[in-house]
């Protein structure tokens, strides 16, 4: 993470919370998969809770990962259109793209929050080891709600000039 060492990103809630809880998921997510391995090299057998943890720790991860880089200025966009015309121009699109950001994910944060209602609500179980399926889906709504703050954080500096 050498570039990311260099990244002076001012926000008000700091980008070390995204960096770590990245790191920590990546740990989790290798030590998972590598476990499972020697369990199934030396037993022919595999956990069957494993595949439906890692697939949970990679959507986590994703939305981890989308945090960081929508605080960062780094999220996907088209920079033809941005680079192109006038300081003004770029800027005014920078917003844009910043305020849709946000407003994606508030939208996401919103119907996701329905869905874990519904898991709740009808006693939904995950299909390997039948924990709650809203132990998995919780994360959704509350990862968007950060990056949609994140968002905001972002239209908020380049509002400001920064």
């Amino acid at each position: 993470m050498p570039e990311e060492a260099e990244d002076h990103t001012k926000t008000a809630v700091p980008l070390a919370i995204e960096d770590w809880l990245t790191v920590a998921v990546m740990a989790l997510l290798a030590l998972i998969t590598f476990t499972n391995v020697i369990v199934r090299y030396f037993t022919d057998r595999s956990f069957a809770w494993t595949e439906e943890i890692s697939i949970f720790l990679m959507i986590v991860l994703a939305l981890v990962a989308g945090s960081a880089a929508v605080a960062r200025n780094r999220h996907i966009r088209i920079d033809y259109f941005i680079g192109k015309g006038s300081r003004t121009r770029q800027r005014t699109l920078g917003q844009l793209a910043a305020a849709m950001v946000f407003l994606l994910f508030s939208l996401i944060a919103v119907l996701s929050s329905r869905m874990v209602w519904d898991h709740i609500r009808f006693n939904e179980t995950s299909p390997g080891i039948g924990v709650p399926q809203w132990w998995y889906s919780l994360w959704l709504p509350l990862l968007s709600i950060a990056i949609a703050l994140r968002a905001l954080g972002l239209l908020i500096r380049q509002r400001r000039g920064q």
